[in-house]
């Protein structure tokens, strides 16, 4: 199938034509004077041939101030062949001849005396009228015809018909309006953001009734940044507002605006503000503003000078043009700190709008949006799913719930239940579940028995956080996991708060020198965590007593130029520093050690039950601590031999492990009677994971 258009077929056709008539000439040029049946003689060679009777007809025509003289030999001279395409040839026959006289009477008269005197036939010719127009476009027909060539390869090479991209359009702005009947989004689309669309709704009512603002004096603001974390729907809001008013939409990227060719941004930017102004009302949106945007006199010059000329020409452009013409920028960044202070201002952009992560209200908002158009079990509850995903962003719960879809797809099912949701949120985290990786029945014990020490500690510690899920299934590089999230949205840590978490990271260490005396690398990651923590504490927060509530380290107060180490404070307050992080992280394994001596029982009543069925949901690891019995969903056991499994091999293998998985699932009796299932087939598919107890530092 052809998709080519007409009209680029056409010019693909003329395209060609003038490359062969280009060749054509070129080829005229070097090879059209061919005289391989002519000679040229000299006016001493024509005269000598002509008195010795060798010419039998001549031809005198004047031309150019000489007269050309043409004619016949009687018989064929043998002559050697030195150019064209005779140049492989040693000789050749003429019967022809070509040669110039002086145009003068003496030179006439004897030419006239000669032919009579042997005979030889003799024509005259007056001048043509015509030869010189006739030999200028001669002369001309190469030189255009190798300029069109030029011409048709540079607007091949830059595009159809030399526009967007093409060589000489590098001052051209690559942003061409969007039609706003082709924007269909709109703000019920966006959820999750309420406060942010109060915000913007002005920005919408004056696109649309500019007359109801400037009536009353008011100036719409020029530009509104949006700045959050990335994931957060910045880019999507600004659609929104334009579907909502119904303009013009111009979308770049910061990046968009520098070259190579320095001047180029700068142009670009001119061109950009020059289209939105012809259709405005109109919306310009920048994304990440802070690739052009950066505070300036921090580089070294080259690049950066094409940068900064950009960024002048924005401020330029963002003070020069009154409010009340219609055109509005919005621009998102996620680093609003590195921003020049210029672009800041009151005048340009005069609204910052904080796009931050959504409350539980607000994922569970924008889990409705993204499960529109997926078939969801009726076992699927979105309110739930929001609340065991604090942290997640509007990218994050749109990726869980496609994970999700793709697993139930791959499950051959009609609807997304919630074994794929929480099997999606373990893939998305921490990745498959290695089931088949080959542990020591003591390697698996130490790590039930660790991860039993922190389901422990954060039972008991549970003012702040719940247990939601414990397992010693390996994931990608870890072992196993206890997840812990907030009881509800948190926004600052208190003091009380900060010393749970510690002792929720110190449980597992704890839990294994209380049961084996024996300590293992397992914790490794929780001594990471905990010492962030503690720092934080000790340097961030003002928690401390004996470094007293000043802030050490954090944004506030260490500036860019001296992050790469070094530090603003002296080697005493580093000391001090360093005994309260040890002393914090002590009290914390202390804390824990003492909860797995009180309730020991409860600590082997939990390990063993990982042992068995190896992941405990939130209400099983409840049940075990208050009654010591649980309702048991599957029993693990690996029993298939390890070995090289082909496509269709692991194919079935996973659909077999998914089916069984399933049927577990929905008949969590019957699995029970089953003392026999596959171990490998026994991947956990209904409890939400994190990485490994990195939700407690959250």
């Amino acid at each position: 199938m052809n998709n080519n258009p007409k009209g680029g077929f056409l010019k693909s056709s003329i395209f060609y034509v003038f490359i062969f008539l280009a060749v054509v000439g070129m080829i005229y040029g070097l090879f059209g004077n061919d005289k391989s049946t002519s000679k040229d003689l000299t006016s001493s060679e024509f005269m000598t041939a002509l008195n010795d009777k060798d010419l039998k007809s001549i031809t005198v025509q004047p031309s150019n101030g000489v007269y050309n003289i043409t004619g016949e030999y009687r018989k064929a001279k043998t002559v050697k062949a030195d150019k064209g395409f005779n140049i492989l040839q040693q000789s050749q026959k003429v019967t022809k001849f070509t040669s110039t006289v002086l145009p003068n009477d003496t030179s006439l008269k004897s030419v006239t005396e000669a032919a009579t005197k042997t005979k030889t036939g003799l024509v005259t010719k007056q001048q043509e009228s015509s030869g010189f127009w006739l030999n200028l476009l001669v002369s001309l027909i190469p030189v255009v015809l190798i300029v069109a060539v030029f011409y048709l390869m540079m607007s091949q090479a830059g595009g159809k018909g030399g526009g967007q991209g093409g060589m000489m359009s590098f001052g051209k702005s690559k942003a061409k309006p969007s039609d706003p009947k082709d924007n269909k989004v709109r703000f019920s689309d966006v959820a999750g953001a309420e406060e942010e669309k109060q915000e913007l709704v002005e920005v919408v009512e004056f696109l649309k009734s500019p007359k109801k603002f400037v009536s009353l004096g008011a100036r719409i603001p020029k530009g509104v940044l949006l700045e959050g974390p990335p994931g957060t729907g910045k880019t999507l809001l600004a659609k929104a507002v334009a579907g909502e008013a119904n303009v013009p939409f111009f979308s770049m990227s910061g990046s968009d605006f520098v070259e190579m060719f320095v001047g180029v941004g700068a142009s670009r930017v001119r061109d950009l503000f020059e289209n939105a102004k012809k259709s405005a009302p109109a919306i310009i949106f920048i994304d990440e503003i802070d690739a052009v945007g950066r505070r300036r006199g921090t580089g070294m010059g080259g690049g950066n000078d094409e940068r900064e000329q950009t960024l002048n020409q924005i401020l330029i452009e963002m003070d020069g043009f009154e409010g009340s013409e219609g055109v509005i920028i919005l621009a998102s960044t996620n680093r609003s700190d590195v921003l020049d202070p210029a672009l800041l201002r009151s005048g340009r952009f005069d609204r910052k709008i904080l796009i931050g992560a959504p409350d539980v209200k607000g994922r569970e908002a924008i889990l409705n949006v993204h499960a529109k158009n997926k078939p969801l079990a009726d076992n699927v509850d979105l309110k739930a799913v929001a609340q065991q995903t604090p942290g997640y962003v509007g990218a994050d719960l749109e990726n869980l719930l496609n994970e999700a879809a793709l697993l139930a797809a791959r499950r051959n099912k009609k609807k997304v239940d919630a074994a794929d949701i929480d099997e999606a949120e373990d893939r998305i985290f921490q990745g498959p579940a290695k089931t088949n990786r080959g542990m020591s029945e003591k390697e698996r014990r130490t790590t039930a028995y660790h991860e039993a020490g922190h389901a422990l500690v954060g039972l008991v510690r549970s003012e702040a956080s719940i247990v939601r899920k414990v397992t010693i299934v390996p994931r990608g590089r870890i072992g196993g996991y206890a997840l812990m999230t907030p009881k509800s949205d948190r926004y600052n840590l208190r003091y009380s708060e900060a010393k749970e978490q510690l002792a929720g990271l110190m449980g597992g260490r704890a839990s294994e020198l209380f049961s084996f005396n024996e300590a293992s690398s397992g914790a490794s990651n929780d001594f990471q965590q905990a010492t962030g923590l503690a720092r934080q504490m000790v340097t961030a927060f003002g928690m401390s007593d004996k470094l007293g509530m000043v802030q050490l380290e954090g944004n506030a107060s260490v500036g860019y130029a001296e992050q790469a180490g070094n530090r603003n404070y002296s080697e005493e307050t580093a000391r001090l520093i360093d005994e309260e992080v040890r002393r914090l992280s002590k009290e914390a394994f202390d804390d824990a050690t003492a909860i797995i001596s009180e309730h020991k029982d409860k600590l082997a009543a939990i390990a063993e039950a990982l042992l068995e069925v190896e992941t405990l949901d939130e209400k099983q690891i409840k049940d075990i601590y208050e009654t010591g019995e649980f309702t048991r969903k599957d029993i693990q056991d690996n029993d298939e031999l390890a070995k090289a499994k082909s496509f269709e091999e692991a194919k079935a293998a996973a659909d077999a492990k998914d089916s069984q998985a399933e049927a577990r699932f929905e008949h969590p009796d019957e699995s029970e009677k089953d003392d026999d299932t596959d171990r490998s087939e026994a991947e956990p598919s209904d409890e939400s994971t994190r990485d490994d107890e990195s939700e407690d530092n959250k």
